[in-house]
């Protein structure tokens, strides 16, 4: 079969697949799983965000979102705390175990990225991050 025959659903799947391998074998000595190693990056950038935010930032639904929170919160990377302009609602902060997991693992991301695209100049790293952006995240805000 040509490579040019291929689905491309077929091909971004062995790509998934191969990436997902690559980061759970980076993370996995320190209990994260690259979602929740993405949950954390954004706790990273600012703290103290509503767990329905970072759903929305990562694409997540509610349902997953609440079980990636409940396992980093049972892990003791994140703790929830009551809102106190609204005692209804919950903001998610880092505990000091989670702050201290920035280096590490975004270390180990970095070396995943490396691994996976060591193959690739920045030019076509570039250009493919763009068309990844362009199918998963662009054209799911316009409706297709």
């Amino acid at each position: 079969m040509e490579k040019s025959d291929i689905c491309i659903h077929f091909l971004l799947g062995k790509a998934l697949q191969r990436v997902n391998q690559v980061s759970k074998s980076k993370l996995s000595s320190y209990g994260v799983t690259p979602v929740q190693y993405a949950l954390l990056r954004l706790l990273w950038k600012k703290d103290g965000q509503f767990g329905y935010v970072l759903g929305e930032r990562l694409l997540l639904d509610s349902a997953t979102i609440t079980g990636i929170i409940d396992r980093l919160e049972q892990n003791e990377f994140i703790e929830r705390r009551v809102d106190p302009n609204d005692r209804r609602n919950k903001l998610v902060f880092l505990t000091g175990k989670g702050r201290s997991m920035e280096g590490p693992l975004c270390q180990k991301m970095d070396e995943m990225n490396e691994e996976v695209m060591s193959d690739f100049d920045d030019e076509e790293i570039q250009r493919f991050k763009k068309i990844l952006f362009d199918i998963g995240i662009r054209n799911k805000n316009r409706g297709g």
